[in-house]
């Protein structure tokens, strides 16, 4: 069945935000990763979308939403009102909600400030922050040293230093022609929105939400990848902390598994929207 995609432009008090919405029914709004737009999803959405309305926009600074170049604008208390104004332009009183990554710490904020919004919370390996403050602030120094890597080598040289960090390692095994997607989307994106985006709501300056998740009574799904060890350990602790969750590891995947294993990630996510389905 084929179903149209309507691409909107939302402004969203001083910025404005590219936006893809396909399919009908409940809605669900998709949240990518650090580097990453709304086309990463593609073939999860394809699966999604024919049961559901899948909202899918740009992150500010990536894609084709707007990269401010004041990195205040970034913080994620701010994104997250962003979300709210699209949400509302759309009709949207209440969504499921899947983030990944840097995605998913901002579906986590998201669920923690606006919780009477969202049905249920899907996150794919991400974490609710750094607790410590030593290593927020550490994490803060690498996210600035890395955003000025970014402004002064350029896209290029970026992207292809990115592409080969350890996180991503099990990408290697990937076709070569879904490797040079992922590349060729990555240099789409503008240095100094990326650049801004770790500084404004990287992983050391966003809130710690740890204390938070006692409170999240929603039904939440946490997923990691077997190779992904760093965050297989946050998701363990976040499912003892949360009321309300199951963790699955996938197997023979690392930290994007809806890239990795699409057709596995899109049938656990259907799943469990469909046993939560109102």
């Amino acid at each position: 069945m084929y179903l149209l995609v309507n691409k909107v432009k939302i402004l969203c008090q001083d910025v404005t935000y590219h936006v893809e919405i396909k399919g009908k029914g409940k809605p669900l709004l998709l949240l990518h990763g650090f580097t990453g737009d709304h086309s990463t999803w593609d073939d999860v959405v394809n699966k999604l979308s024919q049961q559901y309305m899948c909202i899918i926009p740009d992150i500010l600074g990536h894609g084709k939403s707007d990269s401010p170049k004041e990195f205040e604008r970034y913080a994620m208390e701010k994104i997250v009102t962003d979300l709210q104004h699209i949400l509302n332009y759309l009709d949207v009183s209440k969504v499921h909600l899947l983030g990944y990554s840097m995605g998913g710490r901002l579906a986590l904020s998201f669920a923690v400030l606006c919780g009477n919004k969202v049905e249920t919370l899907i996150l794919e390996s991400a974490s609710p922050g750094i607790e410590a403050q030593s290593e927020r602030e550490e994490r803060k120094h690498q996210d600035t040293r890395l955003a000025e890597r970014i402004l002064q080598d350029g896209m290029d040289n970026f992207v292809e230093y990115w592409g080969g960090i350890p996180l991503f390692a099990t990408q290697q095994s990937l076709p070569d022609n879904v490797k040079q997607k992922i590349t060729e989307q990555r240099l789409r994106n503008q240095p100094v929105g990326l650049a801004n985006s770790l500084l404004g709501m990287g992983t050391g300056v966003q809130p710690s939400w740890w204390n938070e998740l006692p409170a999240l009574n929603i039904p939440v799904l946490l997923l990691s990848g077997e190779y992904d060890q760093k965050f297989c350990k946050i998701a363990r602790i976040m499912d003892e902390k949360l009321p309300n969750s199951e963790w699955k590891i996938i197997n023979e995947v690392g930290h994007a598994i809806h890239v990795e294993d699409s057709e596995m990630f899109g049938r656990i996510v259907s799943e469990f929207l469909e046993k939560w389905r109102v």
